[in-house]
């Protein structure tokens, strides 16, 4: 009953090559049909040609991570409907292709937010960091978002005093790490249209955001439970809100409801380890077990946490979430489902993002280069052996 060991790659144009993949010892790809702007439908050809691609090489598709979700969608305006429907026959086509998990995500505008993607961790190796006071720098000052005067005052302080010591080349670099875009698409916001963004959300209040990712819930879960296919909603990350963007995939409480709204074993979550972990309220433990049926695919990460809402991605095995307890967990839900021998019990799992190292060589997006995630799969692969054998599963 191992983890399904698996490996993000971001498709022909990714600098990590498949034969590279399989080296690092996955047996499993999660990808995706990045080059399909949001909203359009996943062809079968298309689908089929991946696949065959990933096949060559003796891996699996296992996960397709992700489908993205029309903002319209989320908005729940305009084509909301039109683009529903395409996001069901996209599923459709994925479940005639074989491809039986979907990762998929809810956040508004941003896929996720960071303030530094070039931080030096302590052996000199590069990952991504995240400060509250960075962010607010950029919303009062570059983004100028009406509703930033709102910043508490401390926060404020340490924005002002921040944003003055940035020269032209450093306010710059922060535009671009906060509009960076979609992981694999290419692609990324300009001022002008994260304002127009933004402002798309200005009449959404998270009750109503709620209510939109249920309404969508409630279109695709059929669809999914007909197409053999387990959804699995990504995480805020992070999870709180984000340049006053709503925010309702963020704890214990709004995975319940989102479970409860649809209640099928196809309407699961992605356990995120780093998403849910960089805010201390959540215990990501007791998360893991309050949801281990419905945990669909599982991104394992560490980071180290502030008091005041920063973090910084660390090791995969070093950092404040228990990454023990939180893997016991899972493979004692996938011992679970062997004994009540659903076919599909070992759960899909790839290291969630990895520093950049000296050795590594490629245009690579952040967290996602060679090594770095070589060594968390590997620190992974021993931890789930030691667990395995010390509960003598």
């Amino acid at each position: 009953m191992p983890f399904e060991q698996c490996w993000r790659w971001f498709g022909p144009h990714d600098p990590i090559t498949l034969r590279e993949v399989k080296q690092t010892g996955a047996t499993g790809v999660v990808t995706a049909l990045h080059e399909l702007p949001p909203g359009a439908i996943w062809p079968i050809d298309a689908i089929m040609a991946r696949k065959e691609l990933i096949e060559a090489e003796g891996l699996r598709w296992a996960v397709a991570e992700s489908l993205p979700v029309h903002e319209a969608i989320k908005r729940h305006t305009g084509d909301a409907q039109a683009f529903v429907d395409n996001y069901k026959t996209s599923m459709r086509n994925l479940g005639s292709c074989g491809i039986r998990t979907l990762c998929y995500n809810f956040m508004p505008v941003l896929d996720w937010s960071r303030t530094n993607l070039n931080t030096k961790f302590a052996d000199g190796s590069i990952t991504t960091a995240f400060q509250p006071h960075v962010l607010a720098a950029f919303n009062l000052f570059i983004l100028r978002r009406p509703g930033a005067s709102e910043t508490p005052p401390e926060t404020r302080r340490k924005a002002e005093e921040f944003f003055r010591a940035l020269d032209g080349p450093g306010r710059d670099d922060l535009t671009r790490t906060v509009l960076l875009g979609f992981p694999g698409s290419g692609e990324e916001y300009t001022i002008d249209q994260l304002r127009r963004a933004i402002d798309g959300y200005r009449d959404i209040p998270p009750a109503l955001f709620r209510e939109n990712l249920f309404w969508f819930l409630r279109e695709i879960v059929p669809v999914a439970e007909e197409s053999g296919i387990l959804l699995a909603l990504h995480p805020d990350d992070p999870p709180w809100p984000v340049l006053g963007l709503p925010r309702i995939v963020s704890d214990s409480e709004d995975v319940a409801q989102i479970l409860s709204a649809c209640d099928s074993p196809s309407n699961g979550i992605t356990l995120c380890t780093g998403s849910f972990g960089a805010s201390r309220q959540n215990d990501v433990v007791s998360m893991a077990r309050r949801f281990a049926r419905r945990i669909n695919f599982v991104h394992l990460r560490n980071i180290e946490t502030a008091e005041d809402g920063s973090f910084v991605e660390s090791d995969h095995l070093e950092g404040d979430v228990d990454m023990v307890g939180v893997v016991t967990t899972l493979l004692l839900e996938q011992k679970r489902r062997a004994n009540e021998g659903r076919p599909d019990s070992d759960i899909p799992m790839r290291p969630d993002h990895g520093h950049l190292f000296e050795a590594d060589q490629g245009d690579y997006y952040p967290g996602y280069s060679l090594f770095g995630r070589m060594r968390g799969l590997a620190e992974l692969r021993g931890l789930e052996i030691g667990i395995k054998h010390s509960l003598g599963l």
